[in-house]
C-alpha cells in the first residue's frame, strides 16, 4: 500500500511526541512492506529528500514572507506542503491513503483528499480543549474548529487512548463507528545505556517533556520540600524547553529550591538515556495527557515512574505493579508516591521489572503499525464500494455544466429556436 503522511515536526525537528510518533510509525510501516511517503517541515541542517529506514522523507519550507503568528505560518506551511504533494504524487501516480497528524497539517490533508479523491485519515494527538481545560479566548477557539473539521474530513480518526476516544466522543460528537484506538509505542533498545552509568548519587528525580502547565512541573517543585524533608540530598533534573520554563524558575527560586532543581533544556538521545539510568525515579504528574508516552519511556529505561492519574497514563500504569499514580495536581500525594520508591528498594525493582516486560509485550511499534494498516485498509475497500463525492467532484460537475452553456451558446435565438 502506498501512504502519504503530513505531520509538521519530524527529527531532527521534534517539538513534542508528535515527531517521534510518526517517525516510528513511518519506519515500522516501512517494515512492514509499505510504500511511506512523509512531507513535513524543513530545517536549516535537514536534508530536503531522504531515505530513512525504507521511508521517503520530503521536508519543505513556510513561505519566505513574515508571519503575524503562529497560526499564519502554519497555512503558509500548509500551502507550500500542498504544492510539494502535487508535484510527488504526480511524479509518483498517487498513493492509496493519505494521514494527516493534528490540526497542524489539516488544510493539506484534506486539499489533496478532495483534489485526488484518496481517503483520508487523521490521528489526533491531543485537542486544544483538552490541553487548556476549555476554550478560553479566539485563538484556542480557532484551533478547535480546525481540529473538529479534520476529523469531520477524515474517513477514520486514530487515537491513542480510551480517555482520548470519550474526549473525542463527547467534545466533537464523532460518532464510535468512526474512531479507533491505537496506542503510542516504544523501541526499548533506543533507551538502553550501559549499565556502568548508573551511579549511586543519592536520590535522583528526573522529568523531561514540554514545559507546558499541563505537564505538572509545578506540582513537582511543590512536592519538593516535602521530599528533601526526608531526603535532602535529593537532585530534580527537569529536561526540556517550553513556554512555562520562566514561571517554573520563579516558583525553584521562591521554594528556596536553587542547587537542588536542575534545569537541563533540551537533551539528545544519549543524555535522556544517560539520566534515566541515573534516575531513582521518572516523575510524570501531568494534569492532562492524552498518552503519556514518557512513561513508556522510562519504563524501556527500566526507571520506576510516578505519574498522574489522568488521561491515557492511567491506562498505562497499573497502580503497584509497574508504577505508581498519584492525584493530579496534588504536591502531597505525588510526593508521597516518590518518597514510597525511595523508601523501598525491592519495590523499586518490582516496578522496573514488571514495566518493562509491559514495553516489551504491548507498545510495540510492529504492532501499532499493523493495526495503523487494518485502519488504512479498512477505508481503501470501503472507498472503493461507495460512491462517495468529494468537493473537488462538485466543483468539476459544475464546471462541465458551464462549459456546455457556453458551447451552446448561439445555437438558439431569443425565442428558444434553433439557428440555422
Amino acid at each position: 500500500m502506498r501512504i502519504l503522511i503530513f505531520s509538521w515536526e519530524y527529527p531532527p525537528k521534534s517539538v513534542g511526541g508528535l515527531a517521534q510518533h510518526v517517525y516510528y510509525l513511518s519506519k515500522a510501516l516501512a517494515k512492514w512492506g509499505h510504500q511511506v511517503y512523509v512531507v513535513t517541515c524543513g530545517g536549516p541542517d535537514t536534508e530536503p529528500v531522504e531515505n530513512i529506514d525504507g521511508v521517503q522523507v520530503h521536508r519543505v519550507h513556510s513561505y519566505a514572507v513574515s508571519a503575524p503568528d503562529f497560526r499564519t505560518w502554519i497555512l503558509h506551511l500548509n500551502l507550500s506542503m500542498l504544492e510539494y504533494a502535487v508535484t510527488l504524487l504526480n511524479s509518483i501516480d498517487g498513493v492509496d491513503v493519505v494521514h494527516a497528524h493534528d490540526w497542524l497539517v489539516a488544510y493539506a490533508g484534506r486539499a489533496v483528499k478532495h483534489a485526488y479523491r484518496i481517503p483520508l485519515v487523521a490521528t489526533i494527538h491531543a485537542t486544544e480543549y483538552g490541553r487548556n481545560h476549555g476554550l478560553h479566548n479566539d485563538n484556542q477557539r480557532y484551533i478547535s474548529d480546525v481540529e473538529w473539521w479534520l476529523t469531520y474530513e477524515a474517513w477514520r480518526v486514530i487515537c491513542c487512548s480510551s480517555y482520548m476516544e470519550q474526549e473525542l466522543k463527547n467534545f466533537f460528537q464523532l460518532p464510535a463507528d468512526k474512531i479507533r484506538i491505537i496506542p503510542n509505542g516504544v523501541e526499548p533498545e533506543d533507551f538502553q545505556a550501559p549499565a556502568s552509568i548508573r551511579e549511586e548519587r543519592g536520590k535522583m528525580i528526573f522529568f523531561i517533556g514540554r514545559l507546558v502547565r499541563e505537564k505538572g512541573v509545578q506540582v513537582l517543585l511543590e512536592a519538593a520540600p516535602r521530599i528533601l524533608s526526608q531526603y535532602p540530598d535529593t537532585r530534580i533534573v527537569i529536561a526540556g524547553k517550553g513556554p512555562y520554563e520562566d514561571y517554573l524558575r520563579a516558583i525553584a527560586h521562591g521554594l528556596g529550591l536553587n542547587g537542588k532543581v536542575e534545569f537541563a533544556g533540551y537533551v539528545n538521545d544519549m543524555q535522556r538515556n544517560r539520566l534515566y539510568q541515573q534516575a531513582t525515579v521518572a516523575a510524570f504528574p501531568s494534569l492532562y495527557e492524552p498518552f503519556g508516552i514518557v512513561a513508556l519511556e522510562a519504563m524501556a529505561a527500566k526507571t520506576p515512574v510516578v505519574v498522574g492519574d489522568t488521561g491515557g497514563l492511567r491506562e498505562i500504569v497499573e497502580h503497584g505493579v509497574d508504577g505508581l499514580k498519584c492525584y493530579p495536581g496534588s504536591a502531597q500525594s505525588l510526593a508521597d508516591n516518590i518518597l514510597a520508591v525511595f523508601n523501598d528498594p525491592g519495590l523499586a525493582q518490582r516496578l522496573k521489572k514488571a514495566g518493562y516486560e509491559k514495553v516489551i509485550k504491548k507498545y510495540s511499534w510492529d504492532a501499532i503499525a499493523g493495526q495503523t494498516a487494518e485502519v488504512y485498509k479498512e477505508i481503501v475497500n470501503e472507498a472503493k464500494s461507495v460512491n462517495w463525492q468529494t468537493d473537488t467532484w462538485m466543483a468539476r460537475k459544475r464546471l462541465s455544466l458551464v462549459q456546455e452553456k457556453f458551447r451552446n451558446f448561439g445555437r438558439y435565438n431569443i425565442f428558444g429556436q434553433e439557428r440555422r
